[in-house]
This record gives C-alpha cells, sequence and structure tokens, in this order.
C-alpha cells in the first residue's frame, strides 16, 4: 500500500465507514433523534463560513418521510458495461461500474439510481484520517443520519485482492453485517490509500470528474464529520447497463 496506516486510523477508519447501516431503512428511536434534529436545522446553510469554489450552498433536503421497501434488484445487469453519472451541487462525476468484478453490488447500485432513489439525497460524511488529510466521503442515505437504506440488503464479497485506493468507490455497512453486506449507503475513497480491508463491496471507480470528489472532500465539516453546507445529489442517471 502506498502508506502503512496504524492501528489507530485502521480503527477509527472501520468505525467511520461502518456507521451507515447497509440495508436497513432507518427507524427505531436513535433514527427518529437524528432525524428530528436534522429536520430542526434544514434551513441553516452556515453563510459566515467558506466553502470549496464550485460548490453551491443550499438547503438541506432533509429525510425522506416514507419508510424506504424498494424491491430487490436483478441478479446482474444485462450488459457488462454500465456508468453512473452523479449530479451534486459541487458538479458532476461518473462512476464506472465494476459489473464483471461486483455483478450484485453493480446491478443493486444501477437499479436504485434508476429508480430515483439517489436523488435528493446527500453526501453526509466527509471524513479525514486522525492527520486531518482526506479519507472519504459517504452518501446515499435517504435518512441522511448514516442509519438509512433501501429495505433490502445485498451480499457480495469484493475481491480478496482489493486495494481501497483513490477514487475506489464501495458500499458501506454496520460492522456487525458480513463482509460484501450493501444496501444504498456508499463511500467514495479520497486517501491515496484507504488501508482497509476488503470487506466492503466493491462498487466500481471514478473515471471522470475527479476534481468534484476533490472539491467535494474539502467542504468543512462539523464535529460529527457532517458537512456545514449540504452537499446534494441533485440527479443519478444510469449509463448503459439496462
Amino acid at each position: 500500500m502506498p502508506r502503512a496506516l496504524s492501528s489507530l486510523l485502521v480503527t477509527l477508519a472501520i468505525a467511520a465507514l461502518v456507521a451507515g447501516c447497509g440495508g436497513g431503512s432507518g427507524g427505531g428511536g436513535s433514527s427518529s433523534a437524528s432525524s428530528s434534529s436534522k429536520a430542526d436545522t434544514s434551513t441553516v446553510v452556515t453563510a459566515g463560513t467558506a466553502i470549496p469554489a464550485g460548490c453551491k450552498r443550499v438547503g438541506d433536503p432533509g429525510a425522506r418521510q416514507e419508510e424506504t421497501h424498494e424491491k430487490r434488484p436483478p441478479a446482474r445487469l444485462a450488459s457488462t458495461s454500465a456508468s453512473v453519472v452523479m449530479q451534486t451541487t459541487c458538479g458532476s462525476f461518473t462512476i464506472s461500474l465494476a459489473v464483471r468484478q461486483a455483478p450484485k453490488t453493480a446491478a443493486s447500485f444501477a437499479t436504485l439510481a434508476k429508480r430515483g432513489f439517489y436523488d435528493r439525497l446527500t453526501f453526509h460524511r466527509v471524513a479525514t484520517d486522525p492527520s486531518g488529510g482526506p479519507f472519504v466521503i459517504q452518501g446515499g442515505d435517504p435518512l441522511g443520519n448514516g442509519l438509512g437504506g433501501p429495505g433490502y440488503s445485498v451480499r457480495e464479497k469484493p475481491p480478496a485482492n482489493l486495494h481501497y485506493t483513490k477514487y475506489t468507490v464501495a458500499m458501506a455497512k454496520t460492522a456487525s453485517e458480513p463482509s460484501g453486506t450493501s444496501g444504498s449507503q456508499f463511500f467514495v475513497v479520497t486517501a491515496a490509500d484507504a488501508g482497509l480491508s476488503p470487506q466492503y463491496a466493491l462498487v466500481g471507480k471514478v473515471t471522470s470528474g475527479q476534481d468534484v470528489v476533490d472539491r467535494i472532500s474539502k467542504m468543512p465539516t462539523s464535529d460529527n464529520e457532517q458537512p456545514i453546507v449540504p452537499i446534494v445529489i441533485d440527479k443519478a442517471t444510469l449509463q448503459g447497463g439496462r
């Protein structure tokens, strides 16, 4: 790996990523409390703090009020090549899906994009490593608090030799879920190498708009790694794979 990570960094990294529930649809006391807190601040945009050039100041779209129960996706896509364009309030970037390496995960991600699931969701976490360097950006939660999902889960062990290098896209999961479990929450690696063990399902790689990913990774955050200005996915568009 490009850099060795201390045990502390690995522990913090895993704790950060597993904060996103893979298949759950939210609910429960903690979800309700978080959603309520988020709703109370949904119109606050922190006007006095500088944000990266190219990002727009917008209000928080808030948590989806209805419980999510998406139908299970197909086991694989019809095409061997597909990508998803993420149009965000900081610009657009394209994820080329790992259709051959991770057919189930790619099919799930593509299906959610096609159904409009990701539209108006946020990147609710911009995480850095203990030294303050970039680590990952995480989004795809309908609750916006790290506890939401599509109402189903997919399991597909990632390649044993997978390294989570810069611009790799993978799925978040809880610590209790088996390797390769995923729902809707995904992360994009912004470190040279996140140093994670291969337990997070592979989605693909950002192949264009890398500057937008870098821009998002520079958004100032609160103490809980939540961006001070919401980073909204205006629209996710599936290209190919139908």
